[in-house]
């Protein structure tokens, strides 16, 4: 007699997509500040349109449609807002034409949209850990930094920004890298402190 029992599923593992996304946000973030702080010239700027598209774009939203999967809510949001922010700032600055009068305002107010979204994730990622918190933090001051230098006009704010913008890249740098270290070592190598509600 045929058995009509349905099988029973299979759950596999699916492996923290968090070092992934931090690594995409962390590299773009890296290139742009570096044109940001005036540390490049800036018609070589265009080097980080692609970059932004496929790998701060692309690939941070796939992480945080895993995130979500994993039950991540935090992780979800910011992976998938700062992949979106990156496919926003590539379509500005490949497919978007600002009269240069109104420039300076135009991108100054999607740069204060994303300054605010990043302040609230700042008070929530408190609750994660301390290495994603350090993140947040310069990560905000350099959407400070862009925001005004735009707004107002003010060069030297969009170099702080730009360096903050750096901080931010390295700080997530060393949280990817201390998820892929701690993961192939089978044990906390690098720490990036406690954890609370949410986990990377």
């Amino acid at each position: 007699m045929t058995s009509t029992t349905a099988p029973t599923p299979v759950f596999r593992p699916i492996a923290d997509p968090g070092p992934l996304g931090l690594a995409a946000f962390a590299l773009t973030t890296f290139v742009l500040s570096v044109f940001n702080a005036g540390l490049v010239d800036a018609s070589a700027e265009p080097v980080v349109f692609g970059i932004a598209l496929f790998y701060g774009g692309a690939v941070q939203v796939v992480a945080g449609v895993i995130e979500f999967f994993k039950n991540n809510l935090f992780g979800g949001v910011a992976f998938c807002s700062y992949g979106a922010f990156w496919m926003a700032f590539w379509y500005l600055a490949t497919h978007t034409s600002i009269p240069t009068e109104h420039k300076g305002t135009g991108v100054g107010i999607f740069l204060l949209a994303w300054t605010i979204f990043t302040a609230y994730m700042l008070i929530a990622v408190s609750k994660v850990n301390w290495g994603l918190t350090i993140t947040f933090a310069v990560l905000f001051i350099a959407f400070v930094g862009l925001t005004v230098g735009d707004l107002c006009e003010l060069e030297i704010a969009t170099r702080l920004g730009g360096w903050f913008g750096l901080a931010a890249a390295f700080s997530a740098w060393y949280c990817s890298f201390a998820g892929v270290i701690n993961f192939t070592a089978g044990k906390t190598v690098l720490s990036v402190g406690p954890k609370g509600v949410s986990s990377h």
